[in-house]
């Protein structure tokens, strides 16, 4: 754990030219408008880490900067044993309104090279956030849009306030999607609704993703982010290992057979079964049915 680290609302964009993978040359792929450059914040809310987005200028808008921050922040509280979760949220009152297009216009200027590296940014943050081994929540308010969607579809649960919404417009600029959201859609609505949602570029509620599954919890106006970290704060009185396990058979169901999907519950059933919090947690509760 880097010193400072459980301060209140640390600014963390200065660490972008130092995430592995992400090359500090990217960063320059910024329009003069730089002044509006989102920023992660994190603070700490027990053992839950809460990611801020921070640009109320631009709502929030994703930014290289951001790419980078997040990676960085998501590989600190890997290690971290005080850490048992991860809540996504955004400040103003949204969650994040995609990408710049500010930026996009000026990206467009480079070669594609320069603006496939951009993309690259964002769907490594996109891959350590389905591949971090502790829950991650994304906690909804007002608008997600584009790429917001992509981040908030690539969380493990989303919790959404009630009148939040959510809009993937990228067909209405000439754009396809990125950051991973028509493969969630496809995979978890079906790829009829996957394509009439994308090919419409509309606006869906809270209540139409929670009925297709998207959304997991909803919470009134103004209380996502609290719903989420009540929600993280009961994930994390279980077993860490316990929830790295079921997130990963979880993940690996679909496309695996069967049979190799027993073989790899087996697996973790006995790595988690010869654990010391198994042997409390199975004692605990022989207990309590005695009494």
């Amino acid at each position: 754990m880097r010193p400072g680290f459980h301060s209140s609302m640390k600014t963390i964009a200065s660490l972008a030219g130092q995430s592995r993978g992400i090359p500090i040359s990217l960063l320059h792929l910024v329009p003069e408008h730089h002044g509006m450059t989102t920023e992660l914040q994190t603070s700490r809310h027990g053992a839950t880490l809460v990611l801020t987005l921070h640009g109320p200028a631009n709502r929030n808008a994703l930014s290289p900067q951001v790419y980078a921050a997040g990676i960085e922040t998501l590989s600190m509280a890997e290690d971290n044993p005080e850490v048992s979760a991860v809540v996504i949220t955004g400040s103003g009152g949204h969650f994040c309104s995609g990408g710049d297009l500010m930026r996009l216009a000026h990206n467009r200027e480079h070669d594609l090279p320069a603006q496939a590296a951009a993309i690259e940014a964002f769907h490594q943050w996109v891959e350590a956030l389905q591949t971090f081994p502790k829950p991650v929540l994304a906690a909804v308010e007002g608008r997600a849009a584009g790429g917001g969607v992509s981040l908030a579809l690539a969380c493990d649960l989303l919790v959404a306030a009630e009148d939040a919404r959510f809009t993937m417009a990228y067909s209405q600029i000439g754009l396809s999607p990125d950051g991973g959201a028509s493969w969630q859609l496809a995979r978890r609505v079906g790829q009829g609704r996957a394509l009439a949602w994308l090919w419409s570029g509309g606006t869906h509620t809270a209540q139409e993703w929670a009925s297709a599954g998207l959304v997991h919890r909803l919470a009134p106006s103004g209380t996502a982010l609290s719903a989420a970290l009540g929600w993280a704060e009961q994930l994390g009185k279980m077993p860490p290992g316990v929830l790295t396990s079921i997130k990963h058979l979880v993940q690996s169901a679909e496309g695996r057979p069967l049979h190799a999907h027993l073989q790899a519950e087996q697996a973790h059933f006995l790595q988690n079964l010869v654990a010391p919090a198994a042997g409390t947690a199975i004692k605990d509760f022989l207990q309590r049915r005695k009494s």
